[in-house]
Order: C-alpha cells, then sequence, then structure tokens
C-alpha cells in the first residue's frame, strides 16, 4: 500500500503500520467493525478530516478483522482512534466524538494551510465547512441540535429530555437494544402502547456522562415523562408491575396506541411466532442461553479466543472471578445465525446473565469500568457483594498507569488534571483514567484508601505516586517517565 496522505486507507498488517509510523509524520488509527454504527458516522468525520490534513497518515483498521493490530493497542471497543506523532503513540480517543477528534487532529496535525494558524469555529473542530456538515449532520442523527449555536450542555440535555412527552434514553435503539436492560424497558412500553422517543447514549459520550450528573442517576436506561425523570429499568418494571405506570401516564394525558403494529407486539414465549424461527431452534437456544446464571456466546474458547472482542469479555469475567460457561459459535452456524435473531443482538460476544441479554464487549467492560457489572452479578447471587475497599484496589490496579481525575482525558473538569494529563502524553505515557466526579462513593472512598484527600492521584502499578505537585516536579527534573516504567 502506497502510504499517502491526503486520504483515509484501510491498513492490512502490524508491519504495513509499523513501518508508517516509524516515518514520524503524524498517524491517525480509527478501528472500527461494520456492525457498528457509530463507527460508520465517525468514519465520516475521520475521511473529511484525511483531505483536509494532507500532512498527516490517516488509516483504517477493521478491529475483528486485524486482532493482532487492535491487541497491540488494547482495543476493545468502537469506534477508536490512536494517534502517532514522531514514531511513538502520543493520544487516544474511544468513543464517537466528532469534535474530540478534530481538535486532536488539528493539534497533531497542525494548521490545514502551512501560512495560516489553525482556528476553532465554536464547534471546537479546527477544520473547513465540510467537516462542520458532517458533524451536523451526525448530531442531527443523534437527536441534538447542531454543536456551535452557543447551547451549553445543561441546554442540549433539556431540549433531548423534552423533545418527546415520553422520552428514553438508553443504550442501542428501540429496533437493536444494546442491553438487556434497555430492552426491558423498550418491551415495558410497548406494552404499555405508548409513543415514546429515544436516544442511543452509546453515541454521543457527551451527552451519556453529562446526563448521569444533570439527572443524578448514573445507571442507563433513563426514561423521563414530561421532563422528568421516572427513573431506571428496575423502577419502570414495578411501576408497570403494580399498574401505577398506566396511571401516570393516564394523569399527563399520555394516550395508548391500538396499531396493528402494537397488536402484533412480541410476547415472551412467543418467539419463534415474531422471529420466524422453529420452535425447535427457538427451545435449542433458550436451553443454551438457560444453561448456567453466566453464559457467554463467544468466538473460540476461553482458552483460546478467535477474536480480540471475546478476548476481552473472557478477560473481564476472568478479573471478576465470575464462574460461566461459554459456546463456540463459530463450531454451529445454525446457533450462530438464529441467536443474532432470538436476540435482536447482530454481533458476537454475547453476554448472558440470569437468560437476560446483558450485551456486547462494549457494554459488558463499560459496566466493569462503573462497577454496574459486579452490581448486577451480586444482586442476582451470582457472586458475594463486592466492598468499597475491594472495588477501589480492582480500580486502582486496572491499568498499570492510573489517573484518578476530574473529567477525563479529553475533557479534564479542572486546571490540576488538565496538568497532569497533559505532562503524562508529553513524555508519552499510556494511562487508564477515573472520572471521580461520575462516582461520589470512589471519590469519597478513595480520599480515605489512600490517605491522600485531593484530586487527581496517580497510581503506578497499584501504587500512589501523588497528586499534581509530585507529578510536575517529576517530570521537570526528567523523572517521571522512569518512575512510571521501573
Amino acid at each position: 500500500m502506497d502510504s499517502k496522505s491526503g486520504v483515509a486507507k484501510n491498513i492490512n498488517s502490524k508491519k504495513e503500520l509499523d513501518d508508517a509510523v516509524e516515518k514520524g509524520i503524524p498517524v491517525i488509527l480509527h478501528f472500527w467493525a461494520t456492525w457498528c454504527d457509530a463507527s460508520k458516522h465517525m468514519d465520516l468525520v475521520f475521511t473529511h478530516l484525511s483531505t483536509d490534513f494532507p500532512n498527516a497518515l490517516f488509516f483504517r483498521v477493521e478491529a475483528e478483522e486485524q486482532p493482532e493490530i487492535s491487541e497491540a493497542y488494547s482495543v476493545s471497543a468502537v469506534p477508536y482512534f490512536v494517534f502517532f506523532k514522531d514514531g511513538k503513540q502520543v493520544d487516544t480517543l474511544e468513543g464517537a466524538d466528532p469534535s474530540s477528534l478534530a481538535n486532536k487532529v488539528a493539534k497533531l496535525a497542525g494548521p490545514i494551510n502551512p501560512d495560516e494558524p489553525a482556528a476553532p469555529a465554536s464547534l471546537g473542530l479546527a477544520a473547513g465547512h465540510s467537516i462542520l456538515e458532517a458533524v451536523q449532520d451526525l448530531a442531527k442523527s443523534n437527536g441534538l441540535s447542531p454543536i456551535g449555536h452557543g447551547n451549553d450542555l445543561d441546554q442540549e440535555l433539556k431540549q433531548l429530555i423534552n423533545s418527546h412527552p415520553i422520552m428514553l434514553f438508553m443504550k442501542g435503539n428501540p429496533e437493536e437494544p444494546k442491553c438487556g436492560f434497555s430492552s426491558e424497558v423498550i418491551e415495558i412500553l410497548n406494552k404499555e402502547k405508548v409513543k415514546f422517543g429515544s436516544f442511543d447514549i452509546l453515541t454521543n459520550p457527551k451527552v451519556r456522562e453529562g446526563l448521569k450528573k444533570f439527572s443524578n442517576w448514573p445507571t442507563y436506561p433513563q426514561l423521563y415523562l414530561k421532563g422528568e425523570l421516572l427513573g431506571g429499568c428496575d423502577i419502570i418494571n414495578e411501576m408497570h408491575k403494580n399498574g401505577q405506570l398506566k396511571e401516570v401516564f393516564r394523569e399527563h394525558g399520555i394516550g395508548t396506541t391500538d396499531s396493528s403494529e402494537d397488536k402484533a407486539e412480541t410476547k415472551k414465549g412467543d418467539v419463534s411466532d415474531s422471529t420466524g424461527l422453529s420452535s425447535s431452534l427457538t427451545s435449542h437456544l433458550s436451553d443454551i442461553i438457560s444453561s448456567s446464571p453466566v453464559m457467554l456466546f463467544m468466538k473460540g474458547i476461553p482458552e483460546e479466543p478467535k477474536c480480540g472482542f471475546s478476548r476481552k469479555v473472557v478477560e473481564i469475567l476472568q478479573q471478576e472471578k465470575v464462574p460461566f460457561k461459554s459456546f463456540d459459535i463459530l463450531t454451529d452456524d445454525e446457533v450462530r445465525q438464529g441467536l443474532k435473531v432470538y436476540s435482536n443482538w447482530s454481533s458476537y460476544p454475547q453476554l448472558y446473565i440470569d437468560s437476560e441479554l446483558i450485551g456486547g464487549s462494549d457494554i459488558v467492560l463499560e459496566m466493569q469500568k462503573s462497577g454496574e457489572l459486579v452490581k448486577v452479578l451480586a444482586e442476582k447471587g451470582i457472586i458475594a457483594e463486592e466492598s468499597l475497599n475491594e472495588r477501589l484496589k480492582k480500580l486502582i490496579s486496572s491499568s498499570p498507569v492510573m489517573l484518578f481525575m476530574k473529567g477525563n482525558p479529553g475533557e479534564p473538569k479542572c486546571g490540576f488534571s488538565s496538568k497532569v494529563v497533559n505532562a503524562l502524553k508529553e513524555e508519552g505515557v499510556t494511562f487508564g483514567h477515573f472520572d471521580i466526579l461520575s462516582d461520589r462513593e470512589v471519590r469519597d472512598g478513595l480520599k480515605t484508601f489512600s490517605n491522600w484527600p485531593t484530586y487527581p492521584q496517580l497510581y503506578y502499578k497499584g501504587e500512589l505516586v501523588g497528586g499534581c505537585d509530585i507529578i510536575l516536579e517529576l517530570k521537570n527534573n526528567g523523572e517521571l517517565k522512569s518512575t512510571l516504567s521501573e
């Protein structure tokens, strides 16, 4: 492949990538998957950027088809971007965040024209009109007003929440939910025969994190009625069972629909009628799913996974010491194709807990990071309830270099966190991170656990290195990189 700049190209081997990186010019790598809509949306932005920044190389990697490259950069969810300069990795970006991608590319690759300084618009992009149009289209598809109109995040969230009388923030969409809890709320709303709007929080990290703080509700799905939060899956399920949900809808003037589509609503137990699968296959799939409290459908076996995404879920379950059974979908094409229809989930791996679909690798990884996975497993009696100290130890050890900060590396929420992030990036240090603003229990508990009263806090191999002052002192003395690689 001719590594000519100015256009996005597919890369087919790690050697090909290594050769390009060694040249020292800026390289941006986009990990994507054919089944991920967010990847496809972000690739539009990626392609536009490749023409507007001709001094950099833009490469795509189909994550599941290139496991060697995916594993080299610890890719467990898509879209995922890796940035290189002067022959080394300098930054990463996870998720569908067009503004952050364009800003990072502009910072890495410099001005579009050598004689002109980059001048980011209110969108936060140092790119041309074509980029702005692409991102606005993406924003519209997510139900957002185009960024750059002066609305702050709270205002955008209010607009979203009030965009429909009944508004559901979920993982995935009603036709293809990306977690069992979202799927359950969709099923309940369909049974209640009400019209509702929805927003896929997996497509927009800013909305996903911002709404948790805005609503003071840490998990998804979240259901709103005329601008007011009703609750998550457990509350909606309970309200549905005792008739409260129907009553609340009626009190707020929400009518029901009686279309033929609603009457053809899928019922649990009528799966073969609604999916077209034979009764025998439906029964077979149900038996496999229920054969273990935790059941993983994967490519390969736990000892020898056949794709990086399956390997990641296996590692997570093993890290959490979860007993589970698995089924290798590569050995049975009928199960492989049938389960996609049965679960309304188009890719693998698929993880089930108590016969209920949890999701794929990206969902499981997010649940592990937030502590939701352990919580669900404990509630189901599959593992013992985890103490706060145990959770903190796991978080601290989740990456060799682990930063507890306010915000995230792409959007720090305080100057001290921003300084530490910049110091680590300038030294080329790869690090994990946790936003302590997203979890009060962790924020308060870690102060006691570490006997360190402020944030940020940086850990190396499970041991506290220190806060902002110490990190900057180590950097200024030329000791930071060596301290974090001993």
